[in-house]
């Protein structure tokens, strides 16, 4: 079925130059079914592409999906026109009587910072705990999923000596779970950051069990609540580019940072990346979203609790 996002939003166009079926919402008014009511809260600083990044992914869904695109009130972006925000973003303040099917939580670029030095730190937290009781599945990513960690169960962060850079192989620690249907053994995911958590803070907190994890990049996948909360140290969501762009931004401002590993062919960045991980998300998606939103979620969205 196709993904329905607002009229007009870039990611529209991109998306159909790729084939992938999406609709606005005014072809969707004419389908006679109850939406998945997917929330992004988009912590990134390019919005519109992190935004086509989720949504390519969600595009491979069981049932329409109606999308909000969330902004936090008290941080407002520098990298993303005015226009846009006013546009296609809510406020949180607007929708937190509202109840969701699934919350995504994007990464952020605030990784060195302790979480209270961060400027939305206590809106995000207010956030976090509306989840808990609003929203049916919750998927926190990277920096976002390393914040939820340190507010549901007290696990720190740790800064890493050296970033965190390029695409690494992993293993999964439960197959069985219905994350990882169609999964290969070994599967790969980008990764790009200056923090962990380690396996021995997790391991303290009996309610959370990791599901995959990688011999150079560490713990990626994490569950909790019964699997109402999904965290990814990784991204997956990323397109081929993404690597590249962060890779060669850092040069050109002159700052320290190595060529992302597993990425370019024979380490030349004057190549195309060979992309080893856009099976897998796609998989990850889509099994999110049949196994932990659209099977779990009641029809009727004001039952979520």
């Amino acid at each position: 079925m196709p993904l329905n996002i607002p009229d007009k939003l870039p990611a529209i166009e991109l998306l159909k130059e790729e084939n992938i079926f999406v609709i606005d919402n005014s072809k969707a008014k004419a389908q006679d079914i109850r939406p998945l009511k997917i929330a992004i809260l988009n912590l990134m600083p390019i919005k519109i592409t992190t935004e086509t990044d989720l949504i390519r992914l969600l595009s491979n869904s069981p049932l329409q999906i109606e999308i909000d695109l969330i902004k936090i009130k008290s941080h407002t972006s520098k990298n993303t026109p005015v226009e846009h925000m006013r546009q296609f973003y809510i406020d949180f303040d607007v929708i937190k009587k509202r109840k969701y099917d699934g919350l995504i939580v994007t990464g952020a670029p605030v990784e060195q910072l302790e979480y209270p030095e961060v400027n939305y730190w206590n809106e995000l937290k207010e956030i976090f705990d509306w989840a808990k009781t609003n929203v049916t599945a919750k998927m926190y990513i990277c920096w976002g999923a390393f914040a939820a960690l340190n507010h549901y169960y007290g696990i720190p962060k740790h800064s890493l000596n050296k970033k965190m850079f390029g695409v690494f192989e992993h293993t999964m620690l439960d197959s069985l779970n219905p994350i990882f249907r169609g999964f290969d053994d070994v599967f790969y995911v980008p990764h790009s950051r200056n923090a962990e958590i380690k396996k021995d803070d997790i391991d303290k907190v009996s309610e959370i069990k990791i599901l995959a994890s990688s011999s150079d990049a560490g713990v990626y996948m994490l569950m909790a609540n019964g699997g109402r909360e999904l965290y990814l140290t990784g991204h997956a969501e990323y397109n081929a580019f993404t690597l590249d762009t962060e890779y060669k931004r850092d040069l050109s401002k002159g700052l320290e940072i190595e060529i992302p590993k597993n990425y370019y062919p024979n380490n030349n960045p004057n190549l195309n990346p060979i992309v080893r991980w856009r099976s897998t998300a796609n998989l990850m998606f889509n099994n999110w979203l049949n196994y932990f939103v659209y099977q779990e979620t009641p029809y009727n969205i004001d039952d979520i609790k």
